[in-house]
């Protein structure tokens, strides 16, 4: 089994690849702010379990400390290149044991023997509401037996395809956690044409039907329901050769791929 893919919600999952754990923008949280989560449980104890966390950017539902302080001592936590200056709370997690990477687009570590590198996001990666552009939105490739990408929040750029490289397997984006979606954000239809241009074997559409703020339950609630559909549908127009897992909520996927 080169891969298995979990999606707790959000942009949170799990990707084993050679009996390592990689788990993805971690949000354990029933609430956050504004938003409330609206559909699937909370992530269960064995979802904080990995090797290595990738953080793809700043934002809080991206980048949430409580739930990086229910990691066990000695994970590996990747993060932007600025992450510590620009979010002071992320120094005290030295005091949880946790191992802090700063990466940049382009550089690699190895975890286990399964390299992980790097790649750019049209995304702003400010710890907002607030503050300067200290760190990048990032992307990751997550290269073992399988070549896994997580592409973090992102807008569709034009060197996509080359800047990620050949991939297996991608996680990609295909709604967000309010009525409308700003710039740097793939919609379902936008993440299909993504799917097209990188060819993976398989696809997995994440970062919607989660979350939602508190009051707007009615305002567009198509935004909330449908994006997962949808892109299941335009990818078939676009990439119809690429396998797509429609996953529920703590739904488990095991995507083949040929290496």
């Amino acid at each position: 089994m080169p891969v298995e893919v979990t999606w707790w919600g959000h942009a949170t999952c799990t990707v084993e690849d050679s009996g390592v754990r990689f788990l993805t923008d971690p949000l354990f949280a029933r609430r956050l702010a504004h938003l409330r989560r609206r559909r699937g449980a909370v992530p269960p104890p064995e979802a904080a379990r990995a090797e290595a966390v990738l953080v793809s950017h700043l934002h809080a539902d991206h980048l949430h400390l409580p739930s990086l302080a229910r990691l066990a001592p000695g994970t590996q936590v990747l993060v932007p290149h600025g992450a510590r200056a620009a979010v002071p709370g992320l120094r005290r997690l030295d005091g949880y044991g946790l191992r802090l990477t700063e990466m940049g687009p382009g550089d690699e570590v190895t975890v286990e023997g399964v390299t992980v590198r790097a790649v750019p996001a049209l995304h702003d990666g400010r710890r907002l509401p607030v503050g300067p552009h200290r760190a990048p939105a990032l992307g990751y490739v997550v290269a073992g037996e399988a070549r896994t990408y997580f592409a973090g929040d992102t807008g569709l750029f034009d060197d996509m395809a080359e800047a990620v490289g050949p991939v297996d397997v991608a996680l990609l984006p295909v709604g967000g956690w309010g009525p409308y979606l700003g710039q740097g954000h793939l919609d379902a239809g936008r993440a299909a044409e993504a799917l097209a241009a990188l060819s993976p074997a398989a696809a997995v559409p994440v970062h919607y039907g989660t979350y939602w703020p508190i009051g707007l339950d009615g305002v567009r609630p198509h935004e909330f329901h449908a994006p997962g559909d949808e892109f299941v549908r335009h990818a078939a127009q676009l990439a119809p050769k690429v396998a797509v897992h429609l996953l529920d909520h703590g739904g488990r996927a095991r995507p083949e791929v040929a290496r």
